[in-house]
């Protein structure tokens, strides 16, 4: 989720987003723990803007009854089942099939085949989700809950495999096994995931290319030139202060 640094604001009014879901301040991999710097600081950043938005607000936002209507049937459907005579599907072994997928497919080494089988098994879970039930009653029931999430891991899990399939480089956290090395053209490019249909229940994705926002020359020269030589290109560092001198 791209958002503004210093608010945690998203392109879409009023929803504010800080950690690992709205990118990496680390780049394109990061040591672990780092992430807890990253949280205290910009959870309260979003904290404070998502406050001083509302305190902005000169009257509470309406829902439109057509959408929230939209977003219980979605959320209620699993409890109807198929409805075209379909073998209905268990929500716990459909993630199951996903993670091994992901796991098996498009882990820490990609390549170009096995990413290709995945987005093929994505289809196909896609189409199997359509017929997922779930049992019971909506209390305290967590296969209905796993039905409902099991909509978001989809589209994410094809997000990161069309991204892995597009990005012909390793670099950092994403390696690829027949394109090895960085690449510098991909450098500054950021592949943005999109929904791409009308399909309300899970829309397909479609991927395309942003150029990377240029990092500002104030933090650029808190940087040692020997490492930003290793990632960043040669027009990126010519204003760094290594260089002018």
């Amino acid at each position: 989720i791209e958002v503004d640094p210093d608010t945690g604001a998203a392109k879409t009014p009023g929803l504010f987003a800080a950690g690992e879901c709205s990118g990496g301040m680390h780049g394109s991999n990061r040591l672990g723990g780092n992430s807890l710097s990253d949280l205290l600081v910009f959870g309260r950043r979003a904290g404070l803007g998502a406050a001083d938005y509302v305190r902005a607000l000169s009257e509470r936002p309406v829902v439109s009854e057509d959408a929230v209507a939209a977003a219980a049937k979605l959320a209620l459907a699993p409890f109807d089942g198929p409805t075209n005579g379909d073998k209905p599907e268990n929500p716990y072994t459909l993630q199951l099939d996903l993670q091994d997928t992901m796991n098996e497919l498009v882990g820490i080494i990609r390549k170009a085949d096995e990413v290709s089988e995945a987005l093929h098994k994505l289809d196909e879970l896609r189409q199997r989700f359509k017929n997922m039930q779930v049992e019971g009653h909506r209390q305290f029931n967590p296969g209905w809950h796993l039905a409902i999430d099991l909509r978001n891991m989809l589209l994410v899990s094809e997000c990161v495999a069309k991204a892995a399939m597009e990005r012909t480089e390793s670099r950092g956290g994403h390696t690829r096994d027949d394109y090895p090395s960085m690449d510098p053209s991909w450098r500054k490019t950021l592949l943005v995931c999109r929904a791409e249909n009308d399909d309300t229940v899970v829309p397909g994705i479609s991927i395309t290319h942003e150029d990377q926002v240029p990092m500002r020359a104030d933090l650029l020269e808190l940087l040692d030139i020997e490492e930003l030589e290793k990632y960043f290109t040669p027009e990126e560092l010519a204003n760094h202060p290594a260089r002018r001198s």
